[in-house]
């Protein structure tokens, strides 16, 4: 009788933990611009589910990646913090190419860490999709995925443990794939439920669920001609975006639905642009600090706490608020003795936008020109570092030449450099943003 009792008073234990904190899962897809969701002002290709997405939950208008590039705004992701800060500053690549970049072959392990943060609160951790924080090429030594605190996980080619349906050969994908290109995110969200319905009656759940199909190359069905045209990216997105649809009745038949918060962004902007239609018209692109290459859609539906149809314009949110935000929707201490960059959002998930941040939001991306890749439209390449403080950008070269400065809310397309008629501004601004960037290693 009394273990019958013990146990379930375990039962009754585990059960009222999954009610207080909430499954989390972070879908971030790759490469995709602001201009590529209907929600957004998008017209590349219907997107009714990402748009469901907007309609259960609230849309923000000024959220902003940690990096125009892969590597570095997933690791502002994981860890809070600016990503050179934790020495990755381009796309991790060969070992020669990473020291070309100033970088390390791998984020450090004992840098901060969302997902070790969460396990050690009571979450099933998991990591299904792309990766690109170590592994790859001829680095052989990046750590493993419980590393970084995540149970289980399944990643592509550049990884430390790739998936072996995905990874035939020793590049990004390839035809000899037992899951192709066009079926990954299928893969992916089908890893991403069952993984749910494993552990959701042993405590919350969080995910990284992180496809890749939206960066080129694109690649939408067997026999399809090869090539990164509109008529190849409409196809790869409209399922992406069917994907999300099979997710989200997924959630609703495991009856996740209303205690899981789900969040929708991308890692970075597009390239190619079509012309700015992938990025409504802003400035830049995927390589690029200005807008069209960091400002992101993000999208949270978290039915027990997050309003639905709610746009909220006010709130300036980053990457690097992702860490303090949901530790404290868990309810998981942050790692102790972290230097973070992002400040806990909670209440701007949850309905109350927050009008000022504590600290401006930065950015570094291109240290040299024989290592970094940049736009290949020189109105698209920006100057090397960018502050944004409030209504304000400015963008300046590591030497403080070339510096601009722009009212983000007066001018969101970046077409008038305001330097000559807000001088003292602009000073304060360089003179921090390159404090910021002397500071980095």
């Amino acid at each position: 009788m009394k273990s019958l009792i013990l146990l379930g008073l375990a039962l009754l234990t585990a059960s009222a933990l999954a009610a207080e904190k909430p499954h989390i899962i972070v879908f971030l897809t790759d490469d995709m611009g602001i201009g590529d969701v209907g929600c957004y002002g998008g017209t590349q290709a219907p997107t009714p589910n990402i748009d469901r997405l907007a309609t259960e939950g609230t849309r923000f208008a000024q959220y902003y990646s940690a990096a125009p590039i892969c590597s570095p705004s997933r690791a502002g992701i994981i860890t809070g913090m600016f990503p050179a800060s934790v020495r990755i500053t381009s796309f991790l690549q060969s070992r020669e190419g990473n020291r070309g970049c100033e970088q390390a072959d791998f984020l450090d392990p004992a840098a901060p860490s969302l997902p070790r943060a969460l396990k050690a609160a009571g979450y099933s951790t998991a990591h299904f999709g792309k990766w690109h924080l170590g592994g790859g090429r001829d680095v052989h030594d990046a750590p493993k995925f419980t590393a970084y605190g995540y149970d289980e996980h399944a990643s592509t080619w550049e990884s430390p443990e790739p998936d072996p349906d995905i990874t035939a050969t020793n590049w990004i994908w390839s035809d000899k794939d037992k899951i192709k290109r066009w079926e990954r995110t299928g893969y992916f969200v089908d890893k991403t439920l069952d993984f749910l319905a494993r552990h959701k009656d042993a405590g919350p759940c969080f995910v990284n669920l992180w496809p890749d199909d939206v960066h080129t190359p694109w690649v939408p069905a067997a026999g399809a001609p090869r090539g990164d045209t509109p008529e190849n990216f409409r196809p790869v997105l409209a399922e992406t975006d069917r994907q999300i649809g099979r997710l989200l009745d997924g959630l609703e038949k495991l009856g996740l639905t209303h205690d899981t918060l789900l969040i929708f962004t991308s890692d970075n902007g597009p390239l190619p642009t079509f012309h700015g239609a992938r990025s409504t018209g802003l400035r830049g692109s995927k390589l690029s600090l200005y807008e069209s290459g960091i400002h992101m859609p993000f999208i949270v539906r978290w039915p027990a706490r997050t309003p639905a149809a709610c746009t909220d314009t006010d709130t300036l949110l980053s990457a690097v608020d992702l860490l303090p935000t949901l530790c404290a929707i868990a309810g998981a201490p942050l790692p102790e003795g972290a230097m973070l960059d992002g400040q806990d959002m909670t209440a701007a998930l949850t309905g109350q936008p927050v009008a000022t941040r504590r600290q401006p939001l930065l950015w570094e991306y291109g240290r040299n020109e024989k290592w970094f890749k940049y736009p290949g439209i020189p109105r698209d390449r920006s100057p090397g570092i960018a502050i944004r403080d409030g209504q304000w950008k400015l963008l300046t070269q590591p030497d403080g030449t070339g510096t601009e400065l722009y009212d983000i809310a007066a001018d969101p397309k970046e077409t008038q450099n305001l330097t000559d008629t807000q001088p003292a501004l602009t000073k304060q601004l360089t003179s921090r943003a390159l404090a910021w960037r002397k500071a980095q290693p």
